[in-house]
C-alpha cells in the first residue's frame, strides 16, 4: 500500500477536526496556562491537543481508545497513550483535563462497526461515554484542577450538567455555538 493509501485509510479511521474540535481547542487555548499539565482524553488526531500545547505551552499529553489516533497524535509531536478513558493515569495527575467525546445519539440504519462509529455513537441518549468519563474523571485530576467538555444539544446538555452534579461537580458553560442541527456547548466541570 502506497503512503498516500495508508494515511487515507487511518484518517478514515481517525475523527479528524471540525467545528466541535475548534470550539474545544479555542475554549482551553482561553483557559490553560504555560504551567498546566494537560490531558485530552479521545484526542482523535491529535489536533485540539497540538494547538493547546503551541498556544500555551502547556505540558499536554493525548489519549485514545483507538490505536490509529494514537499512532496520528504522535506523527504530531504528541506523547500519546492508548487507553480507555482516564483508566491508564494516576490520581491527581493533571491540572486540566479536555473532552470532545462521542455524542450523538446512536442511529442504528447508519450503524457500523468501526473505529469511527465508536468516535461518534454516544449511544442511545448520546452520553454513553460522557457518563462513565464524569464518573471516573476527578480522580486524576490535582487540587484546583477541572474539565473542560464539549456537549451537543443532542446529548441535553442539562441532563449533563445534572449528571456532573450529582457526581460532586459543579458546571458552567464556558461557550456555546449554533449550528444547523445542534448547538455545541463547553462545560467547565469543577469539583464541589
Amino acid at each position: 500500500m502506497t503512503d498516500l493509501a495508508e494515511r487515507r485509510g487511518v484518517e478514515t479511521e481517525v475523527y479528524q477536526p471540525a467545528e466541535d474540535s475548534a470550539l474545544l481547542a479555542s475554549v482551553a487555548e482561553e483557559s490553560v496556562r504555560g504551567d498546566d499539565r494537560v490531558l485530552e482524553v479521545g484526542t482523535g488526531s491529535g489536533w485540539v491537543a497540538e494547538r493547546v500545547r503551541a498556544e500555551t505551552g502547556a505540558s499536554v499529553v493525548a489519549s485514545d481508545l483507538n490505536p490509529h489516533a494514537t499512532r496520528q497524535a504522535r506523527e504530531r509531536g504528541l506523547e500519546a497513550v492508548q487507553g480507555d478513558l482516564v483508566s491508564g493515569f494516576r490520581d491527581g495527575a493533571f491540572d486540566v483535563v479536555l473532552f470532545n467525546p462521542p455524542y450523538l445519539p446512536a442511529d442504528a440504519a447508519a450503524a457500523r462497526d468501526d473505529w469511527m462509529e465508536r468516535a461518534l455513537s454516544g449511544g442511545e441518549d448520546g452520553r454513553a461515554v460522557v457518563e462513565p468519563f464524569v464518573e471516573a474523571v476527578g480522580r486524576v485530576l490535582a487540587p484546583d484542577g477541572y474539565v473542560l467538555v464539549l456537549v451537543s444539544s443532542l446529548t441535553g446538555v442539562d441532563e449533563v450538567v445534572e449528571f456532573a452534579g450529582e457526581r460532586g461537580f459543579s458546571a458552567v458553560a464556558m461557550r456555546e455555538e449554533s449550528h444547523p442541527f445542534e448547538t455545541l456547548s463547553v462545560l467547565k466541570l469543577v469539583p464541589a
